[in-house]
């Protein structure tokens, strides 16, 4: 009897001494990214890209604003010399390396998509707090405002935001693609903030008078933010793509010489598509592979700080 009762007990004490380690939802959810094939593969992409972003300048193999093989392009019979020794890509129709171009896009495709997510989370963090820590009239009037955004498509948002500036530049493509962002920013922390307003901690602070600002700063906001930042790593990826996208149709920046993928996709693929399909397909290729890295290393976070996937 007393072996019976022992083999019983064992499950029960293994569990209680794991359950003892007190293991954080941050821990937890790190362990179970690390045993996921998935969140491995989003996150070697999105290393191996930030590390390709931030030492692009120091392993392009040439200047990529150069003319080395100008006077070989002959646009007018459609020639542009491809790969050859020195040149592993090629060279794109100012006789440029096309490799260190691609290598130094990197680091401005990463620029274009951080910033305009930075602006993004800001801009909706202020609309969707106020929302949150008021209620009443100003998030009736903050909400329909960000249903009015929400009721456009965003590439179309983008693109109306692009338009409404004069002269194209890098800092239009970053101002219209972060204004995507802003609503499902908003929408989030909102919805996160409603839900913590009932909540014991803040009910506790509240029957104890503390201040409403204190509580929404101290309490409520830096509770509210798990979703943001797992929107945030989604909305990257989704960012270079409209930034992308914005290239392509025109409304991007203008400067042929700015070495970023969009730029260089926009122009390969209305002008040389014909001639050199390679100079379209190689920034397309890399803007695929990195918005994919963002995306399953966002959907992984997602599904691991979810309590009801915890085990």
């Amino acid at each position: 009897m007393n072996t019976l009762l022992n083999k019983k007990k064992e499950p029960i004490d293994k569990l209680a001494a794991t359950s003892a380690k007190g293991h954080s939802l941050g821990g937890e959810a790190i362990r179970r990214m690390l045993r996921s094939p998935v969140a491995i593969t989003g996150g070697v992409i999105t290393i191996l890209f930030l590390l390709l972003a931030i030492l692009a300048p120091f392993i392009a193999p040439k200047d990529p604003y150069e003319r080395y093989l100008q006077s070989e392009v002959i646009l007018g019979q459609g020639i542009i010399p491809g790969a050859q020794a020195g040149f592993p890509l090629g060279v794109d129709d100012f006789g440029r390396d096309y490799l260190s171009r691609l290598l130094v896009g990197a680091q401005n495709t990463l620029l274009v998509g951080v910033l305009a997510t930075i602006i993004g989370v800001v801009v909706g963090m202020i609309i969707g707090g106020l929302a949150g820590a008021f209620g009443g009239w100003v998030d009736t009037v903050l909400m329909r405002l960000v249903d009015v955004m929400l009721s456009v498509p965003s590439l179309l948002l983008a693109i109306s935001v692009a338009a409404l500036f004069q002269k194209p530049s890098q800092w239009t493509v970053i101002v219209a693609v972060s204004m995507v962002g802003v609503p499902i920013f908003a929408r989030l922390l909102r919805g996160s903030m409603l839900a913590q307003r009932n909540s014991d901690h803040v009910l506790a602070a509240t029957s104890l008078g503390v201040k409403r600002g204190a509580i929404v700063l101290r309490h409520m906001l830096p509770n509210s933010l798990g979703p943001l930042i797992v929107q945030a790593t989604l909305t990257l990826a989704t960012a270079i793509l409209e930034a992308a996208a914005l290239s392509f149709l025109g409304l991007g920046d203008p400067d042929p010489n700015r070495a970023e993928w969009g730029i260089m996709l926009s122009r390969s693929a209305r002008q040389f598509l014909d001639i050199r399909p390679e100079l379209a397909y190689y920034p397309a290729i890399a803007i695929i592979i990195v918005a994919l890295g963002f995306t399953l290393l966002g959907e992984s976070l997602r599904e691991a700080l979810d309590p009801k996937n915890r085990r």
